[in-house]
């Protein structure tokens, strides 16, 4: 069905959330979007207005999904650590701050099989019954033993198994959860996620990687249409080649970590303590997987140091993390931020951050700044 290009200058009203077409053919809205990492200064650079939600009338913006059609609000929210792996959870909280993001404006919700293993998804579908338009993706393969290439190679069983989680027919984006580099080198892999999409099994099919060379293979195969990646004040590399190549070929940024596993809150101290069931404690130096995804690879310590100085350009009335997640909205390759939140309080926090004004150019430099000096030699070219 073909639709009418929406007028960028106003408001998406609800009725056109979460999807305009989900035909896999469907080319992307022209919104005249940067084709390069760099962030758009001086102005806005999101392509849609703001839209009212909920009994609080919060304002989300929102962005389109790569091809899939869909379009999402550009903060979302990451169900990891409503699954497990942050510290003690309750499912009565957990749901509620699912819910409250929804409140908050929130259309687009990421979680993984892996995560709790399946109680992230059954949290999410609990939420799908009394929300039924959301965009839910979630991610497959890191429930693998062993967790081989060879592995990805059959995964409608984990698929049949989310499914049932989340209560749906047909999962709306399907990502490899960080599998192993020869995967990217499998063609029969994307075959097989192929032939799923043809079954309406999943809607749509990407990848969550850890590394910028990962991605840049993984755009290769034609039914990719998105990519789950680390980016934030903390990790800038993927906005050099990878923002551009994505871009290029309209593939959907799923921006993950935007916080450096709570870091850029600028809550932590040298003598924060993290429970004994928290990455932060039991992965602070990659011993269960790979560091990137704790502090996003940076030693503690020296986050610490970055953020101190990181704060300092946060405007008043924004919080350091509503800073660092405008930060990562001001490239405009972002479709979008899962941002997690373990209570109603923090995902409100992250939601509001939709609303923050565009920073200014002294203040990207200042951040660039402050990650060549301090935490470039760290992360950069592991990632």
């Amino acid at each position: 069905m073909a639709t009418r290009e929406p007028n960028v200058e106003s408001p998406i009203s609800s009725d056109q959330l979460p999807t305009l077409q989900r035909s896999r053919n469907h080319r992307p809205i022209s919104i005249g979007w940067i084709l390069s990492g760099r962030p758009v200064i001086g102005s806005d650079s999101r392509p849609f207005g703001p839209v009212a939600f909920g009994s609080q009338e919060a304002l989300m913006h929102h962005r389109q999904l790569g091809t899939t059609g869909l379009i999402v609000s550009e903060i979302g929210f990451g169900a990891w650590a409503i699954g497990g792996d942050w510290g003690t959870v309750d499912n009565d909280t957990s749901l509620a701050a699912l819910r409250q993001a929804v409140e908050s404006g929130v259309t687009f919700v990421d979680t993984a099989d892996v995560y709790g293993d399946g109680r992230s998804e059954q949290l999410v579908g609990s939420l799908l019954r009394d929300h039924p338009g959301l965009v839910i993706a979630t991610k497959a393969g890191r429930r693998l033993d062993p967790h081989t290439a060879d592995g990805y190679l059959d995964l409608e069983p984990f698929v049949d198994r989310s499914l049932a989680n989340l209560g749906v027919d047909a999962i709306d984006l399907l990502q490899l959860h960080c599998p192993p580099t020869d995967v990217y080198y499998r063609p029969e892999v994307f075959e097989s996620l192929d032939e799923l999409v043809r079954r309406g099994k999943i809607l749509h099919y990407g990848v969550s990687v850890e590394r910028v060379e990962e991605a840049l293979k993984a755009i290769e195969f034609p039914g990719v249409e998105t990519v789950q990646i680390i980016f934030n004040m903390l990790r800038l590399r993927p906005a050099e080649l990878f923002f551009h190549e994505a871009a290029r070929r309209d593939v959907g940024i799923i921006v993950r970590v935007p916080l450096a596993s709570g870091l850029l809150t600028g809550k932590f101290t040298p003598s924060t303590v993290f429970e004994s069931t928290d990455h932060r404690n039991f992965n602070r130096h990659g011993e269960e997987f790979d560091v990137g995804e704790t502090f996003s690879g940076v030693p503690y310590e020296v986050g610490l140091a970055a953020v101190d100085e990181l704060r300092t350009l946060v405007p008043t009335g924004v919080t350091m993390a509503q800073f660092a997640l405008r930060w990562t909205l001001m490239f405009s390759s972002v479709s979008t931020v899962i941002a997690g939140a373990k209570t109603p309080e923090q995902a409100i926090e992250n939601a509001a951050a939709s609303s923050v004004p565009p920073l200014s150019v002294d203040t990207m430099n200042h951040v660039r700044d402050v990650y060549e000096r301090l935490i470039k030699a760290h992360v950069h070219q592991r990632w």
